[in-house]
């Protein structure tokens, strides 16, 4: 009996010890995310408020464009690589998952240099296609990142496999602060006389972005050659050729490609019928073109700031699963399932709530210098801050899926969403009343849709069993009071200040205050989840402090 305890003990301290593993990729990715968007609204505010709703339909629709060009060409890569890396290590063969990344290395950039002879001999053609031809020089800029984004995607993928997240956060930060710093520049240059080379010149910015990233890599990789030439030399030995690599790299590679393509054709969706659909039903050309830029240039940034939480927890998430399915560790494979999705819910509940009851304000403080325009992007904002909640169900159930090597089905379910958003889209954008919100309900419904079928996917391969009151209905509680603080917090003080900057920024850190003593009242988290976090003892123990947790 006591020999069963300590296994079982054993059992539980493994599976915490790799529970903590995952929650410390994840936290080291969020910080590095957080310090990345950070850059970005530095990038995307003052730019929305020099180019306004005119020149940001021009750099959305180059960012549209290229966001699908980018996936084509990288998207599949740290994924594929961090799987096929991750379960090699796992089995003590580091010499053959280093032969992967090599490998992978080639094929990246081959599709590098495709993906940019695309975007920019094409760039007119495309253009002209979403009547938006003042987006070419913007696509043209932007194309040049092409080249190089594959291979940092490999780099980035390779430190993944190994459970190393740092490399990856420091690379993104460098690639953002070097993205405003430059696009910025540019676009501060020619906002004044010319709109369409401004927008230009910020999307070139994502190009030196990428160049400094891959310098930052490509030194990181060189400092690592002493450690990484010990695990070589502590690999066991497999017979492994290329061809075999090769042929699984492309059988992850494709399907995950595919399966990432989908969300920035939905975006492709809105970019090629947006503009088409508002003229069809009267509206004037200069309109329906500041119509469209109110998604990209207003509400994309505010919504977009979560999704550093959503990435981190599926790279953090995949290879974990991949690694306890690899040594077919149901039980460590169930842990990290629901740990993925209740750390989700936790973070996008009160992202999506507090963007829901403080949408004006938020819209109104950051594009203070197109007050109007902000108002008219406030229901669209409203209906994409559901979004963030459906989207991270879906993209965790589908992390959850790749990791145990169902790489097609969360492809299959996202293309099914994708059409559900190009149906329902075009026929709401045709209702007047609705306009650009017809947009925005079809990418929540795309979202819930693919979520829906991944859950019953890995339902039917797992068997994992969801607690739904831990997991869903004790942290949706604990936003709402959280949201109810924001609104009524932020309404006082209005009327005390009269400033709805001062008013939006005391009312979120209060409203935050709120959510931190809820989510322990509520039983959203507890002792063992907080502490499975870098500094989560502290965090606990400053709870106890405030005698919201025992």
């Amino acid at each position: 009996m006591r020999e069963e305890d300590t296994r079982d003990n054993e059992e539980k301290k493994e599976g915490q010890q790799t529970s903590a593993l995952l929650m410390k990729g994840a936290t080291i990715l969020v910080i590095a995310g957080i310090v990345s968007k950070i850059f970005g609204a530095i990038f995307r505010i003052p730019l929305t408020n020099m180019i306004g709703a005119e020149g940001q339909a021009y750099y959305s629709a180059a960012y549209a464009v290229y966001n699908l060009l980018f996936v084509i060409a990288t998207a599949g890569f740290p994924v594929a690589i961090s799987r096929m890396v991750s379960s090699r290590i796992a089995e003590g063969d580091f010499l053959n998952a280093h032969k992967s990344y090599k490998l992978a290395m080639k094929v990246s950039w081959a599709l590098g240099i495709i993906s940019f002879i695309v975007m920019f001999f094409g760039a007119g053609a495309i253009a002209s296609a979403y009547k938006n031809p003042g987006a070419e020089a913007s696509m043209k800029a932007i194309s040049v990142a092409l080249l190089f984004t594959p291979v940092v995607a490999s780099m980035r993928g390779y430190y993944q496999g190994r459970q190393n997240m740092k490399p990856t956060g420091i690379t993104e930060v460098i690639e953002q602060m070097m993205r405003v710093a430059v696009g910025l520049t540019l676009a501060y240059m020619f906002y004044k006389t010319n709109l369409q080379y401004a927008a230009a010149g910020a999307t070139f910015g994502a190009s030196a972005g990428i160049i400094a990233a891959l310098v930052a890599m490509a030194v990181i990789y060189a400092r690592d050659k002493e450690p990484r030439s010990k695990l070589l030399e502590g690999s066991v030995v497999k017979a492994e050729t290329d061809k075999k690599r090769l042929k699984e790299l492309f059988a992850f590679l494709i399907p995950i490609t595919i399966g990432a393509s989908v969300m920035p054709i939905m975006f492709n969706i809105d970019a090629g019928i947006i503009v088409r659909r508002l003229l069809a039903t009267g509206w004037d050309p200069v309109m329906a073109k500041k119509l469209y830029g109110l998604m990209g240039g207003f509400c994309d940034p505010i919504i977009n700031l979560p999704n550093i939480f959503i990435d981190a927890i599926c790279i953090s998430l995949m290879p974990a699963v991949t690694t306890a399915f690899t040594l077919n560790n149901k039980k460590d494979m169930d842990d990290h399932i629901k740990t993925g999705l209740k750390t989700m819910m936790i973070i996008t509940y009160p992202c999506a709530i507090g963007l829901i009851v403080l949408a004006k304000p938020i819209l109104t403080m950051l594009y203070y210098r197109k007050y109007d325009e902000a108002l008219l992007a406030v229901p669209a904002l409203q209906i994409l801050a559901l979004s963030i909640i459906t989207l991270s169900i879906m993209r965790t159930l589908q992390s959850c899926l790749q990791g145990i090597g169902k790489m097609m089905l969360p492809v299959y379910n996202l293309f099914i969403g994708a059409i559900v958003k190009a149906v329902s889209s075009y026929i709401l954008l045709g209702i007047p009343a609705v306009n650009i919100n017809g947009a925005a309900i079809g990418s929540v419904l795309a979202y819930v849709t693919a979520g829906i079928l991944n859950f019953r996917a890995l339902k039917k391969y797992t068997n994992v069993s969801l607690d739904m009151k831990s997991i869903f209905f004790r942290p949706l509680v604990a936003a709402l009071i959280m949201g109810a603080a924001a609104i009524v917090s932020y309404k006082l003080l209005f009327l005390i200040t009269s400033s709805n900057a001062v008013s939006t920024l005391v009312s979120v850190m209060f409203a935050a205050a709120v959510y931190f003593v809820s989510a322990f009242l509520t039983g959203a988290v507890t002792k063992d989840e907080i502490e499975l976090i870098p500094k989560g003892d502290l965090i606990y123990r400053l709870a106890v402090r405030l005698k919201v947790a025992k």
